[in-house]
């Protein structure tokens, strides 16, 4: 591992203030990524800027505006946090599934919302919540929907420096998500999450299959009109030593008819 120094600044604008100073600095969270790279030296920062321990970045609140509500919830909140908020949960009990089903125990109690929503993994989890649910990330800058935030396999519209301060969550009629575990990691080998935004309009994300999460739209349409779901067809299907792209593909149909049983059967909501 390389030297580098360890800042614990005392608020999210004295970390921002350390960031814009030195362009070769990272924002530290969970850790759950950036300290791997950095023992494997993949990744070389002059400086780790820990935001563990900031107040303002763990707050978790419910917003309403006029009939539509939502969930603001802070980009520091740990796993087992959005996992085990019981008011939020009653709101949003497909998302603290998502949450509880994270990696193991270890992985759930340091990594955090902000963390894996800016690393874009494509076999996060949370990517397909925020795409399925038209979710907005609010960073120290501006507000970013989700379906322009997720630009590549592990990048996104973030500015250099840019702080992610928390995610909003539109609450659905009902949602429910459903994944393929990889039984070493936890990620994702194939994630679907479904959602009825309003009266027959449905938002279905995948994610583990391709290069970063996506909606399927082929689902969605197929879904609000009472057809069958064809199968999955894409470019980027993602091919590995642990399954090939078509075994994903199939995966996804699996998960997505898991999904719509849980609907079915009043588990999501």
């Amino acid at each position: 591992m390389y030297a580098f120094r360890y800042q614990r600044p005392a608020s999210v604008e004295a970390a921002i203030e350390l960031a814009r100073a030195d362009e070769d600095a990272k924002y530290l969270a969970g850790g759950m990524t950036l300290i791997p790279a950095m023992k494997h030296r993949l990744a070389a920062p002059s400086q780790l800027i820990d935001l563990a321990r900031l107040a303002q970045l763990k707050q978790c609140e419910r917003i309403i505006t006029g009939d539509q509500k939502a969930w603001r919830i802070g980009a520091g909140l740990r796993h087992v946090e959005v996992a085990t908020h019981a008011d939020m949960a009653k709101d949003l009990p497909a998302l603290a599934a998502l949450a509880g089903g994270i990696g193991d125990p270890q992985v759930r109690a340091r990594g955090s919302l902000g963390g894996s929503v800016a690393n874009n993994d494509p076999a996060a989890d949370y990517p397909s919540a925020l795409l399925a649910l038209n979710a907005v990330v609010m960073t120290d800058q501006r507000r970013i929907a989700a379906n322009a935030f997720f630009t590549g396999m592990f990048t996104t519209a973030l500015e250099a420096q840019e702080m992610i301060l928390a995610v909003e969550f539109p609450v659905p009629l009902r949602a429910a998500y459903a994944k393929f575990p990889h039984p070493a990691t936890g990620y994702a080998m194939a994630g679907v999450f479904v959602a009825e935004l309003t009266a027959g309009h449905w938002q279905v994300a995948v994610t583990g299959v391709a290069a970063g999460a996506f909606r399927w739209h082929q689902a969605e349409t197929a879904i609000a009109t009472g057809q069958a779901v064809p199968a999955l067809d894409r470019d980027d299907l993602m091919e590995d030593m642990h399954a090939p792209g078509a075994y994903r593909a199939h995966l996804a149909s699996v998960m997505l008819a898991k999904a719509r049983s849980q609907l079915s059967d009043g588990v999501g909501m």
